[in-house]
């Protein structure tokens, strides 16, 4: 279905050739009751348990989500950068890929730019895997040597998703179980994206 969204996008004009995807996570509330209201209310054994969370591949031009992997909270983002951008990468040609950092490791850059073919990624080096010392590794060091503040401004696009996403959708997930919850955060992208296209 995800696929038939990206082709009817296209048809739209809506995604063009060499797209623009920003890659980046959230997380969900497991109940009604937002973690700020659990918190303040003294139930901090709430506040311990592991939240869903949903790293989404955001094209920034329209918003649609190209890309969606669900996984639990806390934890790192980087895991499931690879997932996410198959994912878009098999739905558009993308032509640059985005992120935090998060991201910022070269196996990330070696995905994007020598498996899938996509020209550009950019993501802000992250200061405690290098220190002052440069990268030694090519891509990270290509980053250091001449980063592009300008092209890596459009990654708030993501974030500007992400949060139309929780107004329209509710920032909770309604399931309890975790394969209910993979499946209804699945529905709530598709639901999302063809929101975007009756738009």
């Amino acid at each position: 279905m995800q696929g038939a969204v990206a082709a009817d996008a296209r048809r739209r004009g809506l995604i063009a050739d060499g797209a623009e995807v920003a890659v980046d996570a959230t997380g969900l509330d497991s109940r009604y009751a937002s973690r700020h209201y659990v918190t303040r209310s003294g139930y901090k054994r709430f506040t311990r348990l592991a939240w869903p969370k949903l790293t989404v591949a955001c094209h920034t031009t329209s918003h649609l989500l190209l890309g969606a992997v669900f996984g639990r909270g806390p934890s790192q983002d980087s895991p499931h950068f690879p997932a996410a951008t198959r994912q878009a990468a098999r739905l558009a040609r993308v032509g640059r890929v985005l992120g935090d950092a998060a991201y910022d490791a070269e196996h990330n850059h070696a995905l994007c730019r020598d498996r899938l073919g996509i020209p550009e990624s950019v993501f802000r080096l992250n200061p405690r895997n290098t220190g002052r010392k440069w990268p030694q590794t090519p891509y990270r060091r290509a980053m250091k040597r001449g980063f592009p503040k300008a092209t890596y401004n459009q990654r708030w696009q993501a974030e500007s998703a992400i949060s139309r996403h929780k107004r329209l959708l509710a920032p909770f997930l309604r399931s309890r179980s975790r394969p209910a919850q993979k499946v209804e955060s699945q529905l709530r992208v598709l639901t999302h994206n063809l929101m975007l296209l009756a738009a």
